[in-house]
């Protein structure tokens, strides 16, 4: 049956067919909600799109993921909102009513795991799955306050899920507080006894994506909260790559993998595509070989330049997108506006691989804006750590 008293349009509207689950482990006694790219046994796999909701069969098997959360004792509440084959920013899905930002009503949640942003944020759920690809938790995490990670490339099974641009793809998750958060860590990644990342540094270069003086001040605010922990983040220079080349490196390649991986369904009819969603893929459509090529040599390239600045300790703070979550009316121009200056931040852990951390330290109008931390690959676990004791130091875990 559908969710109850779903005020946040966090979740589909589906018949509910029975998903089990363990009566003890570690998340015994939490709610898992699931973001509607991931099979879920008994569902179909809509990927927010009519065609693939309305023609599809119900998954024969549950993601291996999404099962390891209910082996460990997370008990199903439904599926979630995800914006157009989970190719947005915003979380405005044309085919559905937009989930509501529980933490800011008034602006967008973000997406493309718009429905579990909001299902946690608004307390329907303790736990909701979600992927990033170009930023599809960091962004939601920031813009409904909420903690978020982009994991290490490659370090948690998609197996189940709906691919976009798998180079790029990675699984995440939503949880209602930083304990949580880390306990589905602490399953999906095992023991660690790594040391936490303890060199912690900037590139201003990044400050002028920022959208004005207030986000600038909170930014500076925020970096002064986290250096109890961190010690206050030393400058570096800039990136040998410029912010615009590495963009369009991530939004070339992107677009190519999203069309390699739908272009050939998507081709066979008309498939009602929404508004950014079907320009998306008609880019992709219009990058050649050559292109492809050319890209990968500069994504390898700024990869191990990276990867060479952060080390085996090192950290990079920066803003994890421009600002606050943009308003809910705002034009289908101004929000396209902001995807492209935040995807200029996010593309950094899109295009290395490496995990970033978002933390729910800043408010900007009223509105979350959260700062990141990203780390080495494999870090995945350390930062989290990291997050929690920044968090409870500030008095925010």
């Amino acid at each position: 049956m559908p969710q109850q008293n779903d005020r946040f349009n966090a979740f589909l509207d589906l018949s509910q067919a029975p998903v089990s689950h363990a009566q003890s482990g570690p998340l015994a006694g939490l709610t898992l909600a699931v973001k509607d790219i991931f099979d879920v046994a008994g569902y179909v796999t809509g990927c927010g799109n009519p065609d693939r909701a309305e023609t599809g069969q119900p998954a024969p098997s549950t993601a291996p993921t999404v099962q390891r959360l209910l082996d460990a004792g997370a008990r199903f509440v439904g599926k979630t909102q995800t914006d157009e084959l989970a190719f947005s920013l915003m979380g405005q899905n044309a085919h559905l009513p937009h989930p509501v930002n529980p933490a800011a009503p008034d602006r967008v949640t973000g997406g493309s795991s718009s429905g579990s942003a909001a299902a946690v944020a608004g307390g329907l759920a303790d736990i909701a799955t979600g992927s990033d690809t170009g930023g599809s938790i960091r962004a939601p995490a920031s813009f409904c306050g909420l903690v978020g990670l982009r994991t290490t490339h490659g370090a948690i099974s998609l197996q189940g899920t709906m691919p976009l641009a798998p180079s790029f793809d990675t699984f995440g998750w939503f949880a209602r507080d930083i304990h949580i958060y880390e306990k589905v860590a602490q399953l999906l990644f095992g023991a660690s006894n790594a040391a936490l990342p303890s060199r912690a540094f900037r590139l201003s270069t990044l400050d002028v994506l920022l959208l004005g003086k207030a986000e600038a001040e909170e930014y500076r605010r925020m970096i002064g909260a986290i250096a109890p922990v961190l010690g206050k983040p030393q400058d570096a220079p800039a990136l040998t790559h410029g912010l615009d080349e590495l963009y369009w490196c991530f939004r070339k390649l992107q677009a190519h993998e999203a069309w390699d991986s739908h272009g050939a369904w998507i081709s066979e009819k008309d498939r009602r595509l929404g508004p950014g969603v079907k320009e998306r893929f008609a880019f992709g459509a219009s990058i050649d070989a050559a292109t492809v090529k050319k890209e990968t040599a500069h994504r390898n390239a700024f990869r191990t330049e990276l990867a060479d600045r952060l080390g085996d300790d090192g950290i990079l703070v920066l803003p994890t997108v421009p600002g606050a979550a943009p308003l809910a009316a705002s034009s289908f121009e101004e929000t396209q506006t902001y995807r492209e200056r935040a995807l200029h931040l996010l593309c950094l852990s899109g295009l290395s691989g490496f995990p970033q951390l978002t933390l729910p330290l800043g408010m900007v109008d009223g509105a979350p804006f959260g700062i990141s931390l990203l780390g080495p690959a494999g870090s995945d676990l350390a930062l989290i750590r990291l997050g929690r004791r920044i968090l409870e130091t500030t008095g925010k875990a």
